[in-house]
């Protein structure tokens, strides 16, 4: 494995001063609201480290990525809104997919400002909260502005993540990615402890 992650830190490095990095940047982070494979926040992250202390070159991956992540989350909330259920259940095919979707349709009716601006911090949650804020009709202006503070977050953080790792290990790149997999990783599971923690209340409570 760290064969491979040296390789493809290489790969990116050969990528940094060409202008075809930042169009991969905004096409994965966009792609990414609808095929949850999509690397974006490993993408994001990897090439902060290899950017290292380049203030002007974070504060473009971080809006290149945020650009991208908001571009991908319109489309996703625009599949919901006139897809159709059918189109919705092709997308979420599975059960794990279809509970993202139930969870993410029940959000929407709760506290719908909350689940566009954080759901992008949990496994799958941009894809179901893309297709449930859509299929429900939220309000598409609000959705784009919120939306668009989300994304900004979202990249702040993963190019931060980032920028911490390559810091720590200037002259070691691999090292300072699995740093910034581990600050990435503690960040996910803390937000997805918060849910679970803040979905058991009501049932405690009865």
């Amino acid at each position: 494995m760290g064969d491979v992650l040296g390789q493809l830190v290489e790969l990116l490095r050969g990528q940094l001063d060409s202008p075809w990095l930042w169009g991969i940047v905004f096409v994965v982070a966009g792609l990414d609201a609808l095929l949850p494979f999509m690397p974006s926040e490993t993408t994001v992250v990897m090439v902060a480290v290899l950017l290292g202390p380049d203030l002007p070159r974070l504060a473009a991956l971080a809006a290149v990525a945020a650009a991208g992540a908001l571009c991908g989350d319109c489309l996703g909330h625009a599949v919901g809104r006139w897809g159709g259920p059918r189109l919705i259940a092709r997308l979420l095919r599975g059960e794990r997919g279809r509970r993202r979707y139930a969870w993410a349709c029940d959000a929407v009716a709760r506290h719908g400002t909350l689940l566009v601006v954080a759901a992008r911090f949990l496994p799958g949650g941009r894809v179901a909260a893309g297709l449930s804020t859509g299929g429900l009709r939220f309000p598409l202006r609000r959705f784009v502005l919120l939306d668009a503070a989300g994304a900004g977050l979202w990249a702040v953080t993963s190019t931060g993540i980032g920028a911490i790792g390559g810091a720590g290990f200037a002259e070691e790149p691999v090292k300072g990615v699995l740093l910034a997999f581990g600050l990435a990783l503690a960040v996910v599971v803390a937000v997805e402890g918060a849910r679970r923690v803040r979905a058991a209340r009501p049932t405690s409570a009865r």
